[in-house]
C-alpha cells in the first residue's frame, strides 16, 4: 500500500500563476491545522475520507481568490469537488484562521519543472 498519493486529475487542475506563500503564513497555518480536527479526514500525502492536502495543492493555483474560496469551504463545509464525501462545517474557525490553513495547504504544491 505505502504512502502513495493519487495524482491530481489534470482535467480538474485549475490553470494559473502561483503566488508565493510567505514562510510565516505557512507555519501559522500548519500549527492551526495541527490543533484542528482536519486530520480526521485529511492526510498530507495520502487520500483518506477526503483528498490529501498535496492533492488539493496540485488542483488550485496559489492565488488570493482560491485561498478565499477554500477558506469559506473550510468554514461552511460542502461536497462535490472531490466526489461524494462531505466536509463538515467549521463555523468556529475564523476567516483569517481558515485563510492561514488554506495557505499552508497550497504551499505544499510541488515545484513545477522548468522548461
Amino acid at each position: 500500500m505505502g504512502n502513495k498519493r493519487k495524482k491530481a486529475d489534470p482535467d480538474r487542475e485549475i490553470p494559473g500563476e502561483n503566488q508565493p506563500v510567505p514562510l510565516g503564513v505557512a507555519q501559522k497555518g500548519e500549527v492551526l491545522i495541527a490543533y484542528s480536527d482536519c486530520d480526521t479526514c485529511h492526510k498530507e500525502d495520502e487520500d483518506s475520507v477526503g483528498p490529501a492536502f498535496k492533492e488539493i495543492a496540485e488542483r488550485y493555483p496559489v492565488q488570493r481568490v482560491y485561498i478565499d474560496m477554500l477558506a469559506q469551504k473550510v468554514i461552511s463545509g460542502g461536497s462535490g469537488a472531490w466526489g461524494s464525501a462531505v466536509m463538515s462545517a467549521h463555523p468556529k474557525v475564523s476567516k483569517a484562521e481558515a485563510k492561514l490553513m488554506v495557505s499552508y495547504i497550497l504551499s505544499l504544491k510541488e515545484p513545477q519543472d522548468s522548461p
